[in-house]
């Protein structure tokens, strides 16, 4: 639950998903000491490929755990800071939160953020996040691409070496034992063929699928320091420009709407007198063969 004391939002710490992480990784140790057997089985169908999923399996956890660790100096420095008084010594300064730190690291007396200084900050903020969690979905991916790499490896294998198993049979000898202990032995290496792609296939999804739950907890321990920063900042945000700084920009900001609004009418009104003006030109052309009509017949009446 997030804490509040009487200096408004305090950050809370990660714990909750860590635990998680950990317990789930507990789960899933216990699960491969009882399959250990079938597993050892399976991973030495093909160990380089298999080796390798468990290797990007690996570095893929301790980035998992590294995205909660990260978080513990961003939150110490923020509630430093909000505690502290001005002027005083803060922890050292954060990596996610540097701009933060570099507006703010001056501040004298009570802190007020613009509406505009507080959206770039959570913008910056959440870029930054968003970066970290893109390497964890890359691996995650990785994961399947080798599963579905060692399938398609396996698959290739046990074709080619069944085509060539049946290629070597001798369909016209008598001796139908011999026949069968060359087919027995042709078929061992398509069935090694299929231990590597199911095994890679086993490694890879499975491998997909414990990365798959780390990232989705560091990304909701991400998205709760996210939203506690966002609210911690929203109470020291001045959205109408009550403090001092703000009044003169947004009277120049209702001036420069003013004018707008005057050149708009002003256009408009300019529209409307062309328009009257091409509405009459075409009206006197429309008379001017009719005045021609009448002067001719003036004309002949006066002869």
């Amino acid at each position: 639950m997030r804490r509040r004391d009487m200096e408004g939002v305090t950050l809370s710490r990660p714990r909750p998903y860590l635990t998680r992480m950990v317990l789930f990784l507990i789960l899933v140790g216990f699960l491969a000491l009882i399959l250990y057997a079938q597993l050892a089985t399976a991973f030495m169908s093909n160990p380089g490929l298999n080796g390798l999923i468990v290797g990007v399996l690996i570095v893929g956890t301790l980035y998992a755990f590294r995205q909660i660790f990260v978080l513990w100096p961003e939150i110490r420095w923020v509630n430093s800071f909000r505690r502290s008084d001005p002027g005083l010594a803060l922890p050292k300064p954060p990596k996610l939160l540097a701009p933060m730190a570099t507006m703010l690291g001056n501040r004298s007396g009570h802190m007020i953020l613009s509406a505009f200084s507080m959206r770039s900050l959570l913008d910056s903020l959440a870029s930054r996040l968003e970066e970290q969690r893109e390497i964890s979905r890359y691996m995650i991916g990785l994961l399947i691409f080798l599963g579905l790499l060692g399938t398609f490896w396996g698959l290739l294998v046990t074709v080619s070496t069944i085509a060539g198993t049946l290629d070597g049979l001798d369909v016209e000898s008598n001796d139908s034992l011999a026949v069968f202990s060359t087919l027995r032995e042709g078929l061992q290496a398509p069935l090694r063929g299929m231990g590597t792609a199911f095994s890679s296939s086993l490694f890879g999804l499975a491998g997909s699928l414990i990365l798959g739950f780390l990232d989705l907890q560091a990304g909701q321990a991400q998205n709760r320091f996210y939203n506690e920063l966002e609210e911690w900042l929203s109470t020291v945000t001045d959205i109408i420009g009550t403090n001092g700084d703000e009044a003169p920009a947004m009277e120049s900001n209702q001036a420069l709407m003013a004018l707008v609004n005057h050149i708009a009418t002003l256009t408009e009104h300019m529209r409307a007198e062309h328009n009257a003006l091409t509405g009459v030109a075409r009206n006197q052309e429309a008379l001017g063969p009719l005045l021609e009509r009448l002067t001719r017949a003036l004309e002949e009446k006066g002869r």
